[in-house]
């Protein structure tokens, strides 16, 4: 034999083995879409087939309504696709309720894990297919929850977790306000830090229990039972650790904050995100762009405690009544000047203030706030992945990252209330939900 007739047929066998590593069945759904925004940033494509492989990944997206020899077709001819939404900021043990500060010193972990499961289905049929969890009642409840869901027996999001959010003794994540001593003592958690060297023990410890990311109060909050106003409440010292001892061990932080001068502080921190960000000002959009910094605005939380406040009726005790009605109708306005302004916006809700599965309502006050859809949809999809630190696996529908797919019945791009009434969940190329 030649060395030109060996090497055509060593190219030809080659070429046959190349066929037999790709067969057919590697495809396990063909979903067939009237529409896809695959990429949000980028014009939606047109009749389109998402290919999705039995890992659960997006293999490729073909023109026109296409099967694939072996694969599942998935009808949404009619349908609008899109990748599936995140939540950057979520409680999933809890959610706001008269019977609250009662449920605080009568729940046991498993409580907690049973509120989880449950709200995580809603979220998840909401079409919210990964969330980031920041702060929550039983954390080894939501520990076990985002296990479980990992493993794939429970549904649910994908969950980034902080478990117990570090606060300052007597600040707005301590849990103690207006029990008797005895119970206070009782709800005491190792999060509660005094002192720089104190508050970098408690990150460690929240690393050690479990925890994805640190969630930091560096300013009071609304729903604490305490007259305490919404200022910084950590001194600079103490966020300046929590920073580099999270940093250290590679976790993000992210801060809880509402007042002008405790986002500043936590800013100039290194904190990598900003929760609510109620005061901010021309100022402080600088410092956002010079820290590289993401906001998470959560303006339906902010609406939600309006209502509530307003409620004659309502629950909410006189302190966190008085600050919702001074914090909530900030909210449109500091978004529309984050957003004027250049800062790098990921979707959250809060919801757990919200009613879980409401997550969607967000959308509408973002356009509110002056957000075109494409906008508010990329701070969902692409922002919202980079910001979880899964852009590489999630916020777009590219060869390789999850089959994460949603669909509605309208273009979202005309009118992004039909994401309020999500119609079909993919979730790793698993169908959760389908309804006509």
């Amino acid at each position: 034999m030649t060395a030109k007739a060996l090497a055509i047929g060593i190219s030809m066998a080659l070429a046959g083995l190349a066929g037999m590593a790709t067969p057919a069945l590697a495809h396990t759904r063909a979903v067939q879409c009237k529409a896809v925004l695959d990429r949000p940033g980028e014009a939606p494509r047109g009749p389109s087939t998402i290919l999705v492989s039995h890992e659960g990944k997006v293999l490729e997206i073909r023109d026109g309504f296409v099967s694939v020899d072996g694969a599942e077709v998935v009808n949404l001819q009619t349908k609008f696709c899109l990748p599936g939404l995140i939540d950057s900021h979520v409680h999933l043990t809890s959610e706001l309720s008269p019977t609250g500060r009662l449920d605080a010193v009568t729940h046991s972990d498993a409580d907690w894990a049973m509120n989880a499961a449950k709200f995580s289905r809603q979220t998840l049929m909401a079409g919210f297919t990964s969330v980031q969890d920041l702060g929550a009642r039983g954390e080894d409840a939501i520990y076990a929850v985002r296990d479980a869901i990992n493993r794939g027996d429970m549904v649910g999001p994908r969950i980034r977790a902080a478990g117990q959010t570090i606060s300052a003794s007597g600040g707005h994540g301590d849990p103690r306000h207006g029990y008797a001593e005895a119970i206070a003592a009782a709800l005491h958690r190792p999060a509660i830090c005094n002192g720089a060297d104190d508050c970098r023990r408690a990150v460690r410890e929240n690393v050690r229990q479990g925890a994805d990311v640190i969630k930091i109060t560096a300013t009071g909050g609304v729903l604490s039972n305490t007259a305490a106003g919404t200022e910084q409440q950590f001194f600079d010292d103490e966020m300046a650790n929590i920073v580099k001892a999270a940093h250290f061990m590679g976790r993000q932080v992210t801060a809880h904050a509402h007042g002008k001068g405790g986002i500043e502080a936590a800013l100039r921190a290194g904190v990598d995100s900003i929760e609510h960000g109620t005061y901010l000002d021309k100022e402080t959009v600088a410092l956002f762009k010079k820290y590289n910094a993401t906001l998470v605005p959560t303006v339906l939380a902010g609406a939600t405690v309006v209502e509530m406040a307003n409620d004659p009726d309502g629950f909410l005790p006189p302190p966190s009544r008085k600050k919702a009605l001074e914090v909530g109708p900030q909210m449109i306005a500091m978004l529309r000047m984050a957003h004027d302004g250049g800062v790098n916006v990921a979707f959250g809700t809060d919801s757990g203030v919200s009613s879980h599965g409401d997550n969607a309502r967000e959308f509408g006050l973002m356009i509110e706030a002056g957000f075109t859809p494409m906008e508010a949809i990329q701070a969902a999809t692409i922002v919202a992945a980079k910001h979880l630190q899964m852009g590489d696996s999630l916020g777009s529908l590219e060869s390789g990252k999850f089959a994460d797919i949603i669909a509605v019945n309208t273009n979202p791009l005309d009118d992004v209330t039909a994401l309020e009434d999500v119609t079909f969940v993919m979730k790793g190329g698993k169908i959760y939900k389908n309804k006509p």
